[in-house]
């Protein structure tokens, strides 16, 4: 089956880019003939390519830019005529604006699924995406998948569980000076109002006024300059709060995964998140994590078990989930331990591309029985 996968972005900036990175690094070992169409030049479209991926990119301007609009819909249309595509992915809810109109030009319309990155919302974008032709909709989540569903006129949802590799065990831990005796909490993403990073900084001041020893690690930085104005202001918050000497901010690191491997416990205070990749890669790591209790984080952490579920976001919300674990060494190790067990069990990229490509086919099926 060839998947011909529509993508906006040519970098990788965070959860939805590395979901697609998790399916695109098995497509050699699998016996789907998976190739991309990027509307940007960027690094991530150089690296598929390099590592043998059939890689296009057309540029695609802005929706605003009608001129350019249709020319990439035109263009798109005469690749789907050359390629042939069994199925059509369409990365996202922009994409499915090009895709979509696209597949109809080519006679192919019956063919176009898209993925729903964040949880639906009655706006002009998500709305528009639904209307146009689709076989189906793709969520990372069940939340995600009951908001979509709500969308007029009802589309097909089905939803794949995101994933994150396996952490290579000889990768060393990130060599930045922290103290040795108090528990280290971080949190990874990057520096934009939704992801919460204020509220986690306030969060740690309520804990430092209830006796509650911790060093906050922040790793992430204002990526591609999207929200320099929030990124500012967090090292403000931190003096203003009185906590600056307990806050470490890393800036933009080149792979997460060994400033995790220093952490006691990673939070996610994300607003509305669709899934929350990070957990997993707390989890895989043995990190105790703490997330709020909505959207995908409540369908991957059993609190208390695999994880401390938070009320909200607020900043008590988060000191509360925090502490319960600070004060317990006991509790961190065994929530840890836990989460590792089931992140190997279910959240693993080998897992991920099973879910995904199970669906896929079924989706396929579906398809070939009606014609």
């Amino acid at each position: 089956m060839r998947i011909l996968i529509t993508v906006p972005w040519a970098r990788r900036l965070g959860g939805a880019e590395a979901m697609l990175q998790g399916i695109l690094d098995g497509a050699a070992e699998g016996p789907h003939e998976l190739e991309v169409v990027f509307f940007e030049h960027g690094p991530w479209a150089d690296e598929l390519a390099a590592a043998g991926l059939r890689v296009w990119v057309m540029p695609a301007g802005r929706l605003r830019q009608p001129h350019i609009y249709v020319a990439t819909v035109l263009r798109l249309a005469r690749l789907m005529r050359s390629r042939r595509p069994d199925l059509i992915l369409n990365w996202s809810a922009k994409t499915q604006l090009y895709g979509s109109p696209a597949a109809i030009l080519a006679g192919m319309a019956d063919r176009v699924i898209w993925w729903q990155q964040g949880i639906a919302k009655r706006d002009w974008l998500d709305g528009a995406a639904t209307l146009l032709p689709t076989l189906a909709v793709g969520c990372y989540s069940g939340v995600v998948a009951e908001k979509q569903a709500r969308l007029l006129p009802h589309r097909r949802v089905f939803v794949v569980n995101a994933g994150s590799p396996v952490p290579d065990p000889h990768v060393e831990p990130a060599g930045i000076e922290l103290p040795a005796d108090i528990p280290i909490v971080g949190l990874v993403g990057r520096l934009q109002p939704w992801k919460r990073q204020d509220q986690l900084l306030r969060a740690h001041a309520i804990l430092r006024a209830r006796g509650v020893p911790m060093h906050l690690v922040i790793v992430g930085g204002d990526s591609y300059e999207l929200s320099p104005e929030y990124a500012a202001s967090l090292g403000v918050l931190a003096q203003e709060l009185g906590i600056a000497d307990e806050v470490t901010m890393t800036g933009e690191v080149p792979d997460a995964g060994p400033y995790i491997q220093r952490m006691d416990v990673l939070v996610n205070a994300s607003d509305a998140e669709p899934f929350g990749i990070v957990i997993l890669e707390g989890m895989a790591r043995g990190v105790a994590v703490v997330a709020v209790d909505s959207g995908g984080p409540s369908e991957i952490i059993q609190s208390g078990i695999t994880g401390v579920l938070a009320s909200s976001n607020s900043p008590e919300a988060l000191a509360d989930a925090l502490q319960v674990l600070l004060r317990s060494p006991e509790l961190r190790a065994s929530v840890a331990q836990a989460g590792r067990e089931r992140y190997l069990e279910q959240f693993t990229t080998a897992a991920l591309r099973e879910r995904f490509f199970a669906e896929i086919e079924a989706l396929a099926a579906d398809l070939e029985a009606r014609r």
